[in-house]
This record gives structure tokens, sequence and C-alpha cells, in this order.
């Protein structure tokens, strides 16, 4: 309570600061996560939320801290700036939020533990877009309580930019972007490196990354290729239990997407991971993991207009998983998918969308999942939205073939299935405030879990029966003055479960049962701008905690000095039980803009 005394005044005592501040030029958010076609952000019957990154580089460490601008959003970290997080969405576990990379999937078949494993640097993503719930008509599986959407877009200017800092826990980081742009064809290359000596021993990490994103435009269609490898070594102490361990993971990325014409789009990637797990640093002989796993997929989508007001889409799509492990075994699988949907859509009076997607695995063995959404503008102030869809995930590979003294795999998992519903509106007053509300409930069977009935039997991967989550997430955003906006958001949720009599469950009792985010973003005089975060969190398993961060930095000029201060108030908290986070963090640094020229 003290200390939201003390934030909220901060908020709001700078219009007097910013009043001789031209307002940025309005932009209506386009998004593209959850329909089939790009649409502006109103007329999305779901909740998506669209999170600019580019610009706002000097305003974040890393890509996590646009994720928990969403209490939707639940972010588990075991360490800082997203070396090791897991994330889920409305209840679900880690492997139940879909992960794409420019449409492309980027989950990890082994284990959704590195579902966050991105391979590009913060420089080369424009923005994030964030959609709760279920989604597995579009994406297939995984898409049972979210996605989260990382896209990629060249600027459309030549730009050369370095940028270094320094930091308490002995960080120290630096990064480069290069970017050439002409009428048809945009060239952007990106280096990143941080690097920190741990805020406690066996906590040091070592990120590099590096992309390329190329865009080039011709007679038949435009052309995008993603280009990313990053390595991640890091320790690991108390990750997996009372051990002193260590880790390293390296992944390449390879995302082609190829319009043919107006109305279709061919696009191929290709994933590479691979995971070194020590169990103790000290001493490695004891225990050590080593997975290679390789991850194909393409698709074929295509849209035909069918009336004035309506379109149909179609696609196929196809996957395939080759994992070569010590542990797990050598396995290959692959699996096919097939979609139509029907979008109506009249702006600003109704839209209307119905889908059905079959995926096959296993040679015969499938999964259907239809959805419905439906979107009623009852003035140009307020609209309606509700909508309904099936949800499905398969079993990791660990889920299935993983060993150890204290866990086991099961090769007979089935596949979890969910149906959800949800409705809600939006509420626009003019430019300067607007809201959300959204109701929603899942029912989920067969989700994996890991299972035991008393302290002394080990974890097995288990299919558990009749979850159910209830939730309510709200939103009010306003515009303050004329560069100022403050964003009030909040997720409270609960869940019903079978009785399980004396069994335990690892992983799906540990959701947040309240979340609140309050942030803040302004462009102060003489080219500065500023940005703060205060997250409140109390979690079904975890003690409440509250953080707050500030961001401020100067956006004009050659020479852009920056200065990011993390846990001001020096919280002790943990996201994973038993994983101690990082107390105040404080980072100082500098960016040199050598040339910015539009093309």
């Amino acid at each position: 309570m003290r200390l939201l005394i003390f934030v909220f005044p901060f908020f709001f005592a700078l219009p007097s600061l910013v009043a001789q501040q031209q307002p940025p030029p309005r932009r209506d958010s386009i998004v593209v996560t959850g329909v089939y076609e790009p649409v502006p952000l109103e007329e999305s019957d779901r909740p998506v939320r669209s999170l600019e990154v580019r610009g706002l580089e000097l305003l974040a460490n890393s890509l996590v801290d646009f994720l928990r601008l969403e209490p939707s959003v639940d972010l588990r970290q075991r360490g800082p700036n997203g070396v090791q997080a897991d994330v889920s969405m409305r209840g679900g576990t880690f492997g139940q939020t879909l992960i794409l990379l420019d449409g492309m999937r980027v989950n990890d078949a082994q284990t959704g533990h590195h579902n966050l494993d991105l391979p590009l640097p913060l420089e080369s993503v424009s923005r994030v877009e964030i959609l709760p719930g279920a989604s597995s008509t579009l994406y297939g599986s995984d898409a049972v309580g979210g996605v989260v959407h990382f896209l990629t877009q060249p600027p459309d200017f030549s730009e050369f930019r370095l940028r270094t800092a320094l930091g308490n826990f002995g960080v120290n980081q630096q990064s480069a972007t290069a970017t050439v742009a002409t009428r048809r064809l945009t060239e952007q290359l990106t280096f990143a490196r941080d690097f920190s000596s741990g805020f406690r021993p066996d906590r040091d990490y070592r990120t590099l990354a590096a992309a390329s994103t190329t865009r080039y435009s011709s007679s038949w269609g435009t052309t995008n290729l993603l280009l990313a490898h990053s390595d991640r070594p890091f320790g690991a102490d108390q990750f997996y239990g009372p051990f002193n361990s260590w880790e390293r993971t390296r992944t390449w990325f390879v995302g082609l997407r190829q319009a043919l014409g107006t109305a279709t789009e061919l696009s191929f990637a290709l994933r590479r991971h691979t995971d070194l797990f020590v169990l103790s640093r000290d001493h490695p002989e004891t225990y050590t993991n080593r997975h290679a796993l390789k991850t194909f997929q393409s698709a074929l989508r295509r849209r035909e207009r069918v009336a004035k007001n309506a379109r149909l889409y179609w696609g196929v799509e196809g996957y395939r998983d080759v994992i070569s492990s010590n542990n797990l075994g050598d396995h290959a699988r692959g699996r096919m998918a097939g979609y139509v949907a029907l979008d109506v859509r009249a702006l600003q009076r109704f839209s209307f969308s119905l889908g059905v997607r079959e995926e096959i695995y296993r040679a015969v063995q499938g999964q259907f999942s239809p959805s419905l959404s439906a979107g009623y503008w009852v003035n140009s102030h307020l609209k309606l939205r509700a909508g309904t869809s099936r949800a499905f995930r398969l079993p990791s590979l660990t889920d299935l073939y993983y060993h150890d003294p204290t866990t086991r795999g099961s090769p007979d998992l089935r596949p979890e299935r969910a149906r959800s519903f949800e409705a809600g509106l939006d509420w626009h007053a003019g430019t300067r405030l607007r809201g959300g509300l959204t109701v929603f409930q899942r029912n989920e069977q067969d989700v994996i879990d890991y299972a035991r009935r008393s302290p002394l039997d080990i974890w097995q991967a288990t299919n558990l029966q009749r979850l159910r989550f209830r939730g309510l997430e709200a939103s009010l955003a306003a515009s303050l003055g004329r560069s100022q906006q403050v964003e009030i958001r909040y997720a409270a949720l609960r869940g019903l479960r079978e009785q399980l009599g004396t069994i335990e469950s690892r992983y799906v009792f540990n959701y947040p049962l309240h979340s609140a985010v309050v942030s803040w973003q302004a462009a102060l005089p003489h080219g500065w701008v500023a940005r703060s975060y205060l997250g409140a969190l109390n979690c079904y398993a975890r003690q409440p905690s509250a953080l707050w961060d500030l961001y401020l930095a100067r956006d004009v000029g050659r020479l852009r000095p920056f200065l990011q201060l993390t846990n001001l108030t020096n919280t002790l908290y943990e996201e994973i039980p038993r994983v101690p986070m990082p107390g105040r963090g404080v980072i100082f640094g500098l960016e040199i803009s050598v040339l910015r020229r539009k093309k």
C-alpha cells in the first residue's frame, strides 16, 4: 500500500512538464493474431493486446519486459532478462501457451521450458501481440491458454546504431543494429550480447543473439526471410532441485514467407535447438543430458472473396519433429493439418467468424478444432463480442519419454483437450479513454501433469481429468495531457478440479489468483522519454509480491543515454518456488546513432 501511495502521485504530477510537447501522430493498430487477415485492433472479436517494441528499445531490457505489461500472462522467470522463463496464460501450464515468430511456431517439442528461447535480439522485433484464450482452430496444438506472437519488420529507413551498458551484478551489455532500406529491398542485421557474473553463486549467464531480417518486393509478391541464432549458457542453481546445476541452450531459426499475388502465401521454417544440462556444475560426471531437436514446418494459405463483406480462408500445414537425446532417445514424429474458415465483416457494425481445423498425427489419429466468434457494435463507442472454441495440446517428448531418479514420462499419454467460452465488451470514449472487460471459462480433459501419491513416490506424467478455470480480465487506458499515457489492467482467476484424493500435482495448480499492472509512459521536455511499471501478483502457491521498475532515456540526437532501474523496492520474491530472483538492479548505458536516412 505504501508503494501505491508513493507511485500514483508520480504518475499524475507531470502534466505541467509535458504540456509543451506535441502529441505523437495517431496510428490505428493493425493486428494479425487471432484473425486470418490483418484487421484494425478495434475490429477483432478477441481481446488482442498489441505492444509496440520498435522505438521503445531504450525503455526495456529484454522482450520479457513487454510480456509483463499484460496481467493475463503468467511469467515465471528463473533468471533476469529472460535467461530462462516459462510463460502461461489463463491458468494453463507452460506447455499450453503457443509462441509464434512471424506466424511460425517456435514452441519446443522437447519441453515447454524452452518455448521462450527466442533466437533474436530485442532490436529485431517490431511489436508483440498477446491473444488470451483457446486458438487451436487457427494455430493447432498448444494454443490452449493463449498465444504470444513476436513480429519482425525491417524499418523503412537506413540506420546504424551501437549500444553499450553496465550495471550491478556484473552486467555488461552491447548491441548493434544496421539497416539498409531501398525501394524494393530492406535488410536489417542485429547483434546483442548480455553478460552477468550473477547476483549470487551459480546464477551467472552469457546471452549472445544475432539475426538477419530481409524483405524484398517483386512482381510475384513480398518475400520475407528471417535468419537467427542465439547461445545461452547460464548457471541454474536450484532450477531443478537442490543442486548447483548448469545449462546451455542454443537455437538456430530459418523462416521464409513468400506471397504469391495478393491472396496466397507459402511459408517454411526450420528450428534447431540443443540443450546441454549438467545436474552438478562441480561434478558434471554425476548426471548430464544432451538433447538435439530439429523442427520443420511448412504451410500454404489462401483467401477468397465470396461476397462484398465475406471472405473464405483455407490452408494446409505440415510439421515434423526429430530429436536425438541420451535421455529421451531418438524419435521422430510428424503431423498434417487443414483448416477452412468463413469471415463476414461490416466495419463498425458487426463481424462473424466460423472456422474448423483437423490435425492428424500418428497416421490416423486426429484432433478436430472448431471455433465460432462474433462482434456487434452497439454504437460508435461500445462493442460487444463473444466466442467459443476447442483446443488441444500434444504431449511433449519430455512428457512421453523423460526419466531420472525422481521423474518419469509416460509413452501412453493422451492429448489434452479443452473447450473455451468467453464474452466481453470494448469501450472507446474518443481517443483519450478506452477500456475492456472479458469473462471466460475453460473446461479441460486429459490435462498432462506430473503427479504422485506421497513424497516418497516419483513424479509420473499423468492425464488429469475435469479441470475448470473461470476468470475475468479488465483494462482501462487514458491519455493524460498531450504526451502521457496510463494503463491499469487486472486479471482474476479461479480453478476447480475433480477430487484427486491423495494425489499431488506438480504444475497445474500454481496459477495467479489476482494480477494487476499499472504502467505509465511519457514524452518529457528536451527529447527525454520515461516509462514506469508497477505489478502486483498473488498466486495460488506463492507469496504475494509487488515489483516496480522505472526507465528513462533521451530519444533524440546521436548520443542517447538511458537509465534502467528494476525492482526499486528491493523486494525478495520467487517466480519459481525456491529459486530467488535478483534484488534492486541498476543499468546505465549509451546508444550512438550514426546514421538515420529515409529511403
